[in-house]
């Protein structure tokens, strides 16, 4: 079976028999065949799957289409709305996902690996859609809390992000067509900036049907999305202060891209995921009985054999202790001796191709080298599974062993593409703490043990080298994703060798496709430019109340003043008495001699409870619920006689989601509330979160 028969006629754009994988650029698919071409070639089969031609666009404008069409479109929109987009494109792709599937057999996947890619790239923007939730509603982001500048508190600072004026520059490996593509533009589009996607030319044609029917969904503004399915030699010439460029692969293209002096002269910044010597630990405190052992081979199997090790994060060198390192290859060789490796459309065949021959050769290459200094404990001889099939890119797991890991220099340096791994011993927590850092940088890296210590030790010595750190025992295995599974909402990157930079992250993420200002001036001003109130801000008594207005009507910076309330010890009494909360500096009053106290104080959540009594209107109106509290504080003391009252501010509101047709339009707003005493001074402050109808409910 081919590319062809795998149900893609609708990539069928020529009269020859190999379609050319196309570009999307300036809003139209192109491809000429007048430059020469590349013939790609079926993992499994060996035959030709499809063509890229070698022609050379012109960069120049393509990049300075998705700035002044593709970075306005997006820019225009809120972060609720960019997140939402994100939530359709996900539930369209999801729809496709069949016919990725078959493309994905050519690349050499199983259903396994494909999964991985296909529908873990999709699931990135289902994460980031979810992410718009940790935003307001407009097109920038507010960071952190106001920040007084002066004694008077006329004078103050905010920051804010607004997305880059430019476009986000992506440059992807073979290994992942569809992940690496969704990972990095799910958090830019978030952001409100475009992106060009450049895939390695090896898979481009899997990248080219995912692009195709987010292209096809129209849920993309124009400009969003440009696809460079070849040669992009010329490329970073044209980019500048305004763009992003985001690179992964090997560590030294990486380098070389990185050093580009057009990334130099306009400070352009460059975020590098690049290959390296991840490893693996099985904890010093495990005994061959307890599950974190046979927790361990599994892991390591299946870091081997998934997507025949062609992950940036797969496990490359496995440290165990010294006393049980026969016993580890032992059980290790006989889980790799059960791998049936072939074409992934027999039943039972568990492990793919390399995605070519060219790498297979590679991986080859580098395995002899690893050999000068190592012995060759297994190798998996069997051949290849299935009828139609090339063994010119087969590849089985391959173990080394390396036992004198401290003076040896290239199982830490060198690193073999695919199903290749080497054991190592060790004698001590803080050794292999010093061998795992001697990669220069990981992406990852994995502990298996149940000793608490032994994991805070490894952590605190190895977590500067590593971006992430995986501790799997009994408790976590059920839910854990495993060793090499980056997720959306953790950082995925690493420093040194691993590039030094960050993908991801949740919030962190999306902050490299923003400008990150500090705004200065009054917090009346301030209000005004975040959109958000900000405390000593100017306030408007609000008419009606702000419980009898819709959520359309509310105005940030609208205010309700209350009456006000002289607290006295009965209050305190009944609170403690109902709340059952009687620490001593409410209710003891002859205990207070060494405390801030002067006197019985009244409950913090009292005067929250008073607030709340103080600033509710009971009538029935438009405010649906109480949804929270966020940020609340206590910041002076108050006795019995103390007088307060409470200013409830609109200070943010954001308009949710209908999960379904029968669903009311509504929304939620942050009320800033300030109780204050009769000095003028704040008692307490905090931000409640109210569900409010919507007036129209026919949008």
């Amino acid at each position: 079976m081919d590319f062809l028969s795998l149900n893609f006629a609708y990539i069928l754009r020529s009269n020859m028999s190999t379609p050319f994988v196309q570009h999307y650029v300036l809003d139209e698919w192109i491809h000429d065949e007048n430059y020469g071409d590349e013939l790609l070639m079926n993992a499994i089969s060996g035959d030709p799957v499809a063509r890229i031609s070698k022609q050379d666009l012109d960069f120049e404008s393509i990049l300075e289409f998705s700035r002044t069409v593709g970075n306005p479109n997006l820019r225009k929109l809120t972060f609720q709305q960019r997140g939402l987009m994100l939530k359709r494109l996900a539930l369209h792709l999801l729809k496709h996902k069949e016919k990725f599937y078959a493309a994905s057999w050519a690349t050499g996947a199983t259903r396994t690996d494909a999964w991985i890619d296909i529908e873990g790239g999709i699931g990135n923007l289902f994460s980031y859609a979810s992410l718009r939730r940790q935003y307001g509603d407009q097109p920038f982001a507010i960071e952190g809390a106001f920040i007084p500048l002066g004694k008077e508190g006329s004078f103050g600072g905010q920051h804010i992000l607004t997305p880059k004026l430019g476009v986000a520059v992506h440059i992807n490996a073979f290994n992942f067509p569809v992940w690496g593509m969704l990972e990095k533009v799910a958090v830019n589009w978030l952001a409100g900036v475009p992106a060009v996607v450049k895939p390695a030319s090896a898979t481009a044609f899997l990248t080219e049907a995912v692009a195709r029917e987010i292209i096809a969904s129209k849920i993309l503004p124009p400009g969003a999305l440009q696809l460079i399915c070849g040669p992009a030699r010329n490329l970073l010439d044209f980019v500048d202060e305004r763009d992003v460029v985001t690179f992964t692969g090997s560590a030294s293209t990486g380098m070389h891209l990185k050093s580009h002096q057009r990334l130099l002269s306009h400070s352009v910044p460059f975020n590098m995921e690049a290959d390296s010597l991840n490893a693996t630990v099985l904890g010093l405190s495990t005994d061959p009985t307890d599950p974190e052992f046979d927790l361990f081979i599994k892991e390591v199997r299946k870091e081997m054999t998934v997507k025949c090790g062609q992950k940036c994060t797969a496990v490359r060198r496995i440290f165990v202790p010294d006393h049980l390192i026969d016993q580890v290859q032992e059980k290790l060789s006989d889980a790799l001796s059960k791998t049936t490796i072939g074409d992934p459309q027999v039943d039972g065949v568990r492990t793919g191709a390399l995605v070519n021959a060219d790498q297979k050769n590679e991986v080859e290459a580098k395995v002899q080298e690893l050999l000068s200094e190592a012995e060759l404990i297994y190798k998996h001889e069997q051949e290849p599974i299935g009828q139609k099939i090339s063994d010119s890119a087969f590849l089985g797991p391959v173990l080394l062993r390396n036992n004198d890991p401290e003076n040896a220099v290239k199982c830490h340096d060198i690193e073999a593409f695919g199903p290749v791994a080497t054991l190592m011993p060790y004698h001590s927590t803080d050794q292999v703490i010093h061998l795992v850092n001697k990669g220069k940088g990981s992406l990852c890296c994995s502990l298996i043990t149940h000793g608490a210590k032994e994991a805070f030790d490894f952590v605190q010595g190895s977590a500067p080298m590593h971006g992430r750190i995986l501790v799997l025992d009994r408790d976590c295995a059920k839910e854990s994703t495993g060793h090499g599974s980056p997720l959306p909402l953790l950082t995925h990157g690493g420093p040194g060798r691993a590039g030094g930079g960050e993908e991801m992250g949740g919030k962190r993420g999306v902050n490299h496709y923003m400008q990150c200002t500090a705004i200065q001036a009054s917090p009346t001003m301030l209000t005004q430019i975040t959109q958000t109130y900000q405390p000593g801000g100017n306030r408007n008594e609000a008419n009606p109340h702000l419980f009898q207005q819709y959520f359309e009507d509310l105005i940030i910076g609208d205010t309700v003043t209350t009456a006000k309330h002289t607290v006295t010890e009965a209050d305190i009494v009944n609170f403690a008495n109902v709340s059952g909360d009687h620490f001593y500096a409410h209710v003891d009053e002859t205990s207070l001699d060494g405390t801030i106290f002067e006197k019985r104080v009244a409950h913090g959540y009292y005067l929250l409870s008073k607030a709340a009594g103080l600033f509710v209107d009971p009538k029935k109106g438009p405010v649906l619920l109480n949804y929270g509290i966020e940020q609340a504080r206590f910041t002076k003391p108050v006795y019995p006689g103390t007088t307060v009252g409470v200013r409830l501010t609109v200070q943010d509101k954001i308009e949710q989601e209908k999960k379904d047709p029968e669903d009311i339009r509504k929304g939620i707003v942050k009320f800033y509330v300030d109780m204050y005493d009769e000095s003028g001074e704040s008692v307490a402050i905090a931000t409640i979160l109210t569900m409010v109808k919507c007036r129209n409910q026919e949008a």
